[in-house]
């Protein structure tokens, strides 16, 4: 997540801290709007998750 937020910052002209909460909150949006693939986004985002998995729910979830 780190990486992430390093890019959002250097991209966007903000501070890390900015960064970090606008990261935040887009993570919180996909896992309101998808429950299950935001919690694997935030997984991967945070190391604790595979991004195979995350790939393998979005096909389930788009029937493909």
């Amino acid at each position: 997540m780190d990486e992430l937020i390093k890019t959002v910052a250097d991209r966007a002209g903000i501070t890390p801290d900015q960064a970090k909460s606008a990261v935040a909150s887009v993570v919180e949006f996909i896992k309101a709007k998808v429950p299950g693939l935001g919690d694997q986004i935030a997984g991967v985002l945070n190391g604790t998750g595979g991004a195979a998995d995350v790939i393998g729910n979005l096909r389930g979830k788009l029937g493909l």
